[in-house]
């Protein structure tokens, strides 16, 4: 059965380039002080995101960064007034921070989530949550509008992760990899770390469920799922908490003249990269997720690592190509560069294919550098324990340095 398709989203331009990024950000900066504080906790539904920001798809990428939205937003605003959006600018690092202290736990993740996708395959429960037919006309609303436009409101985020776990009782590593299949705004942090949260795997014990009336009021009456949910139920727990490491890592620094660049989808905005040797030529990584071709998530991958190479190719005055990661060393030794620099990966995909292209650089002679932006050495020492501890530092991180 194929999924109705959802209402268009009108308020959004969500092309896939830093130009519409800035667009967004210039249009939602009235916004986001008091009354993003006020209103940011209700869904409208997908033709009105007006009391949201939106951008976390540019901001993922980096096709536009951290500090400069906040910095942007205290240009408008004083921070007291907009506390509460500069605060989910900081989830995301918080959970890239958290996750890069603790990969295992994407490792312990992904196996799993292998596991359980061949021994739930044809499963017909999972099927009905997958294609939204579950009857809990909420829920259903929510996977056609994932499926058809990418993006969820983060209420019903939570909302959705919460009945597919505790009232579809389906395995949350799956429901975590429909997320990020879909969610154009997906990173492997943000998005297992938050599923996690809702199960009570993040802080033991502590979990989160949803409740009828808490949907009825911040969706304005759209859904009233009454009846319909579990609203009483135990958090998951994890059995094999990985270890935390004694150190966050680092980036590394160019160290010859003249450098090749490589672009992947965790850092678009090369023309920030801190860089002072000649760029003799710029190709992009092409992203995991453009084998599946048809989806939001994937379009704007490709349309967002299109946009982060061509203003590469023009910044620096230098030719481009779109590669393929066996393709990446046979392109590096004809420009005859010994280091190749790119923007640092957090624990996810794309850092363990660029794992394994250094290893198969360096058989060739030639050094993978990972340049590690100041935002993140700063913010993620403080994201070793819960969000709390980090949103203390916040009016310190968000000072100008002296």
């Amino acid at each position: 059965m194929s999924i109705p398709p959802a209402p268009a989203l009108a308020s959004v331009d969500w092309t896939p380039t830093r130009a519409a990024g800035l667009a967004r950000l210039a249009a939602f900066l009235p916004a986001a002080g008091g009354d993003y504080a006020r209103d940011r906790n209700v869904d409208r539904g997908p033709s009105d995101r007006a009391n949201v920001s939106c951008l976390s798809p540019w901001i993922r990428r980096r096709l536009i960064t951290e500090e400069e939205v906040i910095a942007a937003v205290l240009a408008r605003h004083r921070l007291q007034s907009a506390e509460k959006f500069i605060q989910e600018v900081f989830w995301r690092s918080y959970w890239k921070g958290w996750l890069e202290m603790r990969p295992g736990v994407l490792t312990n993740f992904d196996a799993e989530r292998q596991t359980l996708r061949a021994s739930w395959a044809g499963d017909a429960a999972l099927l009905r949550a997958m294609e939204g037919r579950t009857g809990i006309a909420c829920f259903d609303a929510w996977v056609r509008e994932l499926v058809d436009i990418g993006w969820l409101h983060n209420h019903a985020r939570m909302w959705f992760a919460s009945i597919w776990i505790f009232t579809l009782r389906l395995p949350w590593p799956l429901g975590a990899d429909f997320f990020y299949k879909h969610l154009v705004d997906a990173d492997p942090a943000s998005n297992t770390l938050s599923w996690r949260w809702v199960a009570g795997l993040h802080t033991a014990g502590k979990h989160y469920l949803a409740r009828a009336t808490n949907i009825r009021d911040h969706t304005l009456g759209r859904f009233d799922p009454g009846g319909q949910l579990a609203e009483q139920a135990l958090s998951l727990r994890d059995e094999t908490p990985a270890p935390v490491a004694a150190a966050l890592p680092g980036g590394s620094q160019v160290t010859e003249r003249r450098v090749a660049l490589l672009l992947t989808e965790e850092d678009l905005h090369p023309e920030s990269w801190d860089l002072t040797a000649d760029v003799a030529g710029c190709a992009a990584l092409e992203s995991p997720r453009v084998a599946a071709a048809t989806s939001p998530a994937a379009r704007f991958s490709s349309g967002a690592l299109a946009d982060g190479l061509a203003r590469a190719g023009t910044h620096f005055s230098t030719g481009t190509a779109l590669l393929e990661a066996g393709r990446v060393t046979a392109w590096a030794k004809g420009l005859g560069v010994t280091e190749l620099a790119t923007g640092f990966a957090p624990t996810g995909l794309v850092a363990w294919s660029l794992d394994r292209l250094q290893h198969a650089l360096a058989q060739d002679g030639i050094r993978l550098v990972q340049l590690q932006r100041g935002f993140d050495r700063r913010v993620w020492p403080h994201a070793r324990a819960g969000f709390f501890k980090l949103r203390e530092k916040i009016p310190q991180l968000v000072s100008p340095a002296p």
